[in-house]
């Protein structure tokens, strides 16, 4: 007894004939006759009881029907399983991801996500980059979403696109005479808010260029960063995507014009751990909208 056979068996037990049966399988009826009588002999009963104008269950047929119907559906079912997973459509996959993503992860890509709820989910761990990178190196998360400057020793990284640094003004305080923009030399000499990782960076180019760099306050969040930056205690640096998701009152923000003060997103793994399908997915998504082909 095989699939193919309970599968005619159940579309001549619903169709009540072999020709509807055989029309609905699209194929002949000799076949179709065939592997019935092929089970019947197999089985050592009668499934059906002929009659003129087709044919009937027997009491046989009919447990066997019950049968037949269950394992069909389960065996449906589990294909569809192992399809879905097999696309990222189902599991749980965890990410170790930094506050300051939120601008462009998650993102209008990701949303077919959503689509797969309630069998797919995401366990989302937050840290600052080097505590994602961390997690990686501990396996406690899969992918990790962190932004440049970090070390990619032993890493796979898919990249966005570089973005501009923005200075965040407090209503207290100016600097610059332009709109909009604003130069590392007018920077100078200003007390500073910025994240730590930003700090190595941030020296070299000050130094570099000669010009005095007065770090007021450092902390480990872009949150953080514009929280303090908007209640006056300095000018914040933070990456220009990161704008769009608080709330900066009446500070006045400005492009960095500088071309080496710039980060980029990235989705990061390990390069000797194979993703799972969903993580793949997710890893296509964010290519989708900010791959750069690095």
């Amino acid at each position: 007894m095989n699939l193919r056979q309970l599968e005619y068996f159940v579309a001549v037990a619903e169709e009540h004939k072999i020709t509807a049966a055989a029309k609905r399988l699209h194929i002949t009826q000799p076949p179709l006759s065939h592997e019935i009588a092929s089970l019947e002999g197999e089985l050592g009963v009668r499934l059906f009881v002929r009659r003129p104008r087709g044919v009937d269950l027997t009491d046989a047929g009919r447990v066997l029907y019950s049968r037949a119907t269950t394992i069909l559906g389960l065996c449906s079912s589990t294909a569809r399983e192992v399809s879905d997973v097999g696309l990222g459509r189902e599991g749980t996959l965890s990410v170790g991801i930094i506050s300051s993503s939120g601008g462009q992860v998650p993102n209008e890509q990701m949303l077919p996500l959503v689509d797969d709820y309630p069998k797919l989910s995401l366990d989302l761990r937050e840290g600052n980059t080097y505590e994602v990178l961390e997690m990686l190196r501990r396996r406690v998360v899969e992918l990790g979403v962190v932004r440049t400057p970090f070390a990619d020793d032993g890493l796979t990284c898919h990249y966005a696109e570089p973005e501009p640094m923005a200075a965040i003004i407090p209503p207290n305080m100016a600097c610059g005479d332009r709109d909009g923009v604003v130069s590392l030399d007018e920077l100078a000499g200003k007390p500073l808010v910025i994240y730590r990782r930003f700090e190595k960076l941030l020296r070299s180019l000050f130094d570099g260029r000669g010009l005095h760099e007065f770090v007021a306050c450092v902390n480990d969040d872009a949150r953080t960063t514009c929280v303090w930056s908007a209640k006056g205690f300095g000018i914040g640096l933070v990456p220009e995507s990161f704008l769009s998701l608080v709330n900066l009152g009446s500070a006045t923000v400005k492009r960095v014009e500088e071309d080496a003060l710039t980060t980029r997103m990235a989705v990061v793994w390990p390069e000797d751990r194979e993703l799972s399908p969903l993580a793949r997915r997710f890893v296509d998504m964010f290519d989708a909208a900010y791959a750069t082909g690095e």
